[in-house]
């Protein structure tokens, strides 16, 4: 692309993270009025009147109940999402030549992003940059946060980051996205597809710090855990060519947030961690991490069983189910027998929004959320 590229956005301006810790590759729409009713949205995208980035859910606001089921859950998985975080940012060093670039899949993936970056800079002394940009699902990878990655790193040195993996729509975006980018760059100079994350259960990528579907404590809020910045946004209304995809920053709910609380409490079950992923870190190198995308087949026969036509409405995962029960509106949620004492959260959010829990047996997934059709009574 031609002309100038703009400049990325910081904390506190910008979001509650520190501004060493994450460049916001994005504009800045805390002024613009996007949220919208989730019944409302939900109709306007499954009936293909608007995107789904064209507008944003209002913002969840925890009860006490949820919130102490937050707080359990951080305390309770502390260890293991350090664990998962020191093995991906190992496999990450160990497979490159030279010190990454760390580029975060906003929202969810930025929290990821600065753990790895804290991982680093623990166990390695150094100091990675970190820049958080959009990706939607069928509109890509943000160009013009591509094109600045382009003009400030070099592109063969970019690492893409998220938190989980679902039935691989995110990962085939990105492919698709960077490969457009690539054709603009010098030959062998341009961005690798490759995606690191904590949790792979739709066995879509090769670094990963699990296969298993576990509870990422960050899924279990929006933005009050993920730098008080909103899910992405692009709407011709407000986004012109040349500008990044846009969010907005939530300052009305700093007395909410626990974004670095999560972060701090993570990454300070990294030393108590350590020689564990020293131990495991060779057999997960030395294994094979060729992606078989099993999710994908796991969601097609969800949806067979249950009758759902569209695979858009199969959230898989944890962090789905989290996010269908947050800002959409859900109709089922599937449950793995065995997962049930790990999911206290998506229970409580279950019953609050009227959606049917239905416990199964047969699916690598500890949970699986199911999206009410168009037109389907509750």
């Amino acid at each position: 692309m031609t002309g100038a590229l703009p400049d990325p956005l910081h904390g506190p301006a910008f979001g509650s993270y520190r501004a060493e810790e994450v460049s916001w590759l994005l504009t800045d729409l805390s002024g613009a009025d996007l949220e919208a009713p989730v019944e409302e949205r939900e109709e306007a995208v499954q009936s293909g009147a608007a995107h789904y980035s064209e507008s944003l859910p209002v913002e969840y606001q925890p009860g006490p109940a949820y919130q102490q089921l937050f707080d359990r859950a951080l305390a309770d998985s502390a260890e293991t999402l350090a664990h998962a975080v020191g093995l991906v940012t190992e496999l990450v060093l160990a497979e490159r030549e030279r010190p990454p670039v760390l580029v975060s899949l906003a929202r969810a993936g930025t929290p990821v992003g600065i753990l790895v970056r804290r991982w680093a800079q623990a166990a390695h002394g150094l100091d990675l940059p970190h820049a958080a940009l959009s990706i939607l699902r069928g509109r890509g990878i943000d160009q013009v946060a591509l094109s600045w990655l382009a003009a400030h790193h070099d592109p063969r040195d970019v690492v893409f980051v998220d938190g989980w993996t679902g039935k691989g729509a995110i990962s085939r975006e990105l492919a698709t996205s960077v490969a457009q980018a690539n054709a603009a760059l010098p030959a062998g100079r341009g961005f690798a597809p490759d995606l690191a994350v904590l949790a792979d259960p739709g066995s879509c990528t090769a670094t990963f710090g699990t296969r298993r579907d576990f509870l990422i404590a960050s899924a279990c809020l929006n933005s009050t855990v993920s730098g008080l910045v909103s899910r992405t946004v692009l709407t011709d209304r407000l986004i012109g060519p040349g500008q990044f995809h846009g969010a907005k920053h939530y300052a009305d709910l700093a007395p909410a947030d626990v974004s670095a609380r999560f972060l701090d409490t993570v990454s300070g079950s990294f030393a108590a961690v350590a020689d564990r992923v020293a131990a495991d870190l060779p057999a997960l190198r030395a294994s094979d991490r060729t992606p078989t995308w099993s999710g994908w087949a796991t969601v097609q026969r969800l949806a067979a069983e249950h009758g759902v036509a569209d695979l858009n409405l199969v959230k898989p995962g944890v962090g789905e189910t989290t996010r269908v029960l947050l800002r959409r509106v859900p109709e089922k949620v599937l449950v793995r027998r065995d997962a049930v004492p790990d999911l206290a959260h998506v229970l409580l959010l279950a019953d609050e929004r009227g959606a049917a829990v239905e416990l199964v047996d047969d699916m690598p997934y500890a949970c699986v959320g199911l999206i009410r059709p168009l037109g389907r009574d509750a």
